[in-house]
């Protein structure tokens, strides 16, 4: 049977069984529900029949989980808009039953992949044969399906980027585009004065500071202030910069939202990693704190990872007695919590008598203190300000998400009922304003942490419109991921990533001998990516890709979960390389895999200077502590998720690109997707405040401004931006001792011609660890866990 790379999407239906297959599951169930033991022992004496949808082992869809009824074989009815970057031999349609605490499959139909390649619907009744033998079961039962395949590179919008300004956004979501919007993009919690990046910025970038506007946003509140967060330690201070001295900014965060619960404001917070130190003020004046308690113990799965600040505020340009009111919003990947405060310099000794000297931070040495000094662990992260509509949508969120796991709907503030001080959802900036945002508010969440509030009569065409899948009786929603995927086809040009993890599609894998069983590392960003790029190389165009992450995720790097998450890591990579280079060989290219394709890290290292924090304590000797105290280095961790495609759109949001955040079933996510629509790539490059946002991101890893970089899908930039990152490798890991000129490292990898990712020479453990760079494979934690 021949592999068809069906990238593009497949709309499909699955519609009904024409009769119940015998055999001895049927037979039990039958005479279970004859007698009507199902309403002597209730729920858990049910069953419920279901299909799903594989691409050969990749699961793609469900449908919905239908009571058995002896009498009448299921009709789902059921509709799917599926996108997909499989290579894949068969399309299979499994019938299953769940119930007594097991899953058992009925049967199996197939279709053949290269069916779907007409592009014209395919409308089948197929025999349901028996798993083991693949023969018809019992009494000859068929599923009636339809499917239609429609190519990626068909799509009208493909490679075609923005447009027009009246771009209607991605489909099929919750929450649609919002338009007349403003967003204010961060680079780190603060930003020093003395960061001036000499390089061309728009007209109307300036740099922000993300934890200064929250303070701002929180002690000006006066209705509301709503925070949901993976943690949130109410010991920091958000106000830390000596040169910058706001009224009232030496209070913690906890003193701060204690004080404004006192003045009558409603805190509620949604927290998943309890701090400890919120209790003593929870319950009091409207201040109340809901948190999930861990699944399993020592390890985090699923979590609450999205990071939001709803507050109200005041009309902007209004008159300073109007008692108006309207919503703001903050989203992104910085908690409110211990070690996130850094900035561009992101140093990792020189800041511990100042504004570190309370908020030391290191996950990577399981001893780590103050007492024993550096270095710390420096924090990069991208967070936004949403003002608009938008800001409303993130309001929803936490609404919805409060009425499933908070204090229920008496703790809210009911906004229609405040008509005359709230102005209802509107635009901020007029269409002609050509600093004017559209901005669409995407999810990863499911009914178990979202009401939803469906009406009595739902009709399961709601799920195909809003794209929703079904889990275990319950609604999935995976909108990050959509974006992600219509982004990356819209692109023309390049994509530059920052994310604090990249693994998935675990279906191209190249397994190399190793028995990765099911891992079910299914998104398919790092496809989408690599098949973007083969598609450019066959059109004859540049196409450059630039993946930022962290050197090594944080943890202690040789041990659990660290090594199998660099393990997928490597065959993520691997797979997108191999992809490459076969297409550069079939047009017979001088070129290399990385010219296309560059993974890239964040380091640091610091000379001792006068002046410098003396700690008290050593590290023991012979650990990674000591060795890294020693040679005064250390990664500077990417905890960014962010995308930015062609200088004209970004997602930014609390998902990092692996199964855990784009799933929809496991950890909950928040993102946005925005563009300007006066700065778009439609005739020439783009030049709004996107295009800002990375030159200035690039001129904090880098050191420096290049002219190449104005055209980062070239190969003169992506050589340019390798060559130093290169260098500075180099440098961060040789015995002589001097500051680095920049952050931007290579990851530590080799490419082979072939796509191979190897060790590279050298570079076989990071630096000051025995952690090898390419991670190990194990069975000791379940993948669900390091996926």
């Amino acid at each position: 049977m021949a592999s068809i790379q069906l990238h593009g999407v497949i709309d499909a239906t699955i519609f009904e069984v024409d009769k119940l297959p015998g055999g001895w599951w049927m037979s039990f169930l039958k005479v279970l529900y004859s007698y009507k033991l199902k309403e002597i022992f209730g729920y858990k004496a049910s069953a419920r029949l279901y299909a799903t949808i594989h691409l050969d082992n990749a699961k793609v869809a469900a449908t919905r989980r239908l009571e058995f009824d002896k009498d009448s074989p299921p009709q789902w009815q059921q509709s799917f808009h599926i996108y997909s970057a499989h290579l894949a031999t068969q399309v299979i349609i499994s019938f299953k039953v769940t119930g007594f605490q097991t899953t058992q499959v009925i049967g199996r139909a197939y279709m053949q992949a290269e069916e779907l390649l007409s592009g014209k619907p395919v409308d089948k009744w197929l025999e349901i044969l028996d798993e083991k033998h693949h023969k018809p079961l019992s009494g000859a039962p068929k599923i009636h399906v339809e499917l239609r395949f429609s190519r990626a590179t068909a799509h009208p919008n493909w490679s075609q980027g923005i447009k027009t300004p009246d771009f209607p956004g991605v489909p099929y979501t919750f929450f649609t585009q919002r338009n007349g919007c403003r967003a204010t993009l961060y680079q780190d919690a603060h930003v020093l004065d003395e960061f001036v990046p000499k390089i061309p910025f728009p007209p109307g970038y300036k740099p922000h500071r993300c934890w200064e506007d929250v303070f701002d946003a929180v002690s000006n509140a006066k209705h509301l202030i709503y925070i949901a967060g993976w943690t949130v330690y109410t010991e920091i201070t958000l106000i830390r910069d000596p040169r910058r001295p706001k009224p009232g900014g030496g209070i913690t965060l906890g003193e701060l939202l204690e004080k404004k619960a006192n003045e009558g404001v409603r805190v509620l917070i949604l927290i998943w990693e309890d701090k400890t130190t919120v209790e003593h003020i929870s319950g009091k004046n409207g201040y109340s704190l809901s948190r999930d308690e861990q699944i399993l113990p020592g390890y985090k799965s699923p979590l609450h990872h999205q990071k939001i600040v709803v507050v109200d505020s005041e009309i902007p340009n209004g008159e300073s007695s109007s008692k108006k009111r309207r919503i703001v919003s903050f989203i992104g990947g910085i908690d409110l919590s211990d070690g996130r405060y850094d900035n561009q310099s992101h140093s990792l000794f020189r800041t511990l008598n100042t504004v570190h000297r309370n908020d030391f931070y290191q996950n990577g040495f399981s001893d780590a203190s103050i007492l024993k000094g550096g270095p710390r662990e420096p924090w990069h992260d991208i967070h936004c300000r949403l003002e608009g509509a938008i800001a409303w949508d993130v309001l929803t969120n936490f609404e919805q998400r409060w009425r499933k796991q908070g204090g229920g709907e008496d703790l809210l503030v009911h906004l229609s009922e405040h008509g005359d001080i709230f102005i209802p959802p509107s635009p901020v900036l007029s269409p002609e304003d050509s600093e004017t945002w559209n901005i669409q508010l995407f999810r990863s969440i499911d009914e178990g942490a979202v009401d939803y509030s469906w009406p009595n009569e739902f009709h399961h065409n709601v799920f195909f419109n809003l794209d929703l899948v079904n889990g275990k009786d319950h609604a999935i929603e995976r909108s990050i991921q959509d974006a992600y995927i219509n982004a990356i086809r819209r692109a023309k040009n390049f994509i530059y990533i920052e994310n604090q993890y990249f693994l998935g599609s675990s279906f191209g894998w190249n397994t190399q001998g190793h028995n990765l069983g099911k891992v079910g590392a299914w998104n398919l960003i790092p496809k989408e990516l690599s098949l973007k790029i083969v598609s450019k190389i066959e059109a004859g165009e540049r196409f450059t890709v630039y993946v930022v992450i962290p050197m090594f995720p944080e943890g202690i790097p040789d041990a659990l979960p660290v090594q199998p998450i660099l393990f997928w890591q490597m065959m993520t990579m691997d797979m997108m390389y191999r992809d490459i280079a076969r297409a550069i060989k079939a047009k017979g290219l001088k070129v290399e895999p990385k010219d296309y394709l560059t993974f890239l890290c964040v380091g640091n290292r610091e000379i001792k200077k006068s002046g410098e924090y003396e700690p008290p304590e050593k590290p023991k000797d012979g650990t990674d502590y000591s060795r890294a105290q020693k040679s005064r280095r250390y990664m500077i961790y990417v905890h960014s998720k962010m995308m930015i495609v062609d200088d004209e759109y970004i997602i930014v949001g609390s998902a990092n690109i692996n199964q855990r955040s784009m799933d929809g079933a496991r950890d909950t996510e928040i993102a946005m997707g925005a563009y300007q629509p006066h700065h778009l790539a439609t005739t020439q490059p783009a030049r709004g405040l996107i295009h800002g946002q990375r030159l200035a991101l690039w001129y904090e890893h880098l050191g420096i401004f290049d002219d190449t970089f104005l055209k980062p899908e070239s190969i003169q930039c992506v050589r340019k931006v390798n060559e130093i990152a290169k260098k500075n490798w180099s440098l961060y890991i040789q015995e002589k001792l001097d500051d680095l000129p920049g952050h931007l490292l290579s990851y530590p990898i080799e490419v082979l011609h072939d796509g191979q990712v190897t060790i590279l020479p050298g570079s076989e453990f990071f630096p000051d660890t025995r952690a090898p760079v390419l991670g190990a494979k194990t069975d000791l934690l379940p993948s669900v866990i390091t996926t």
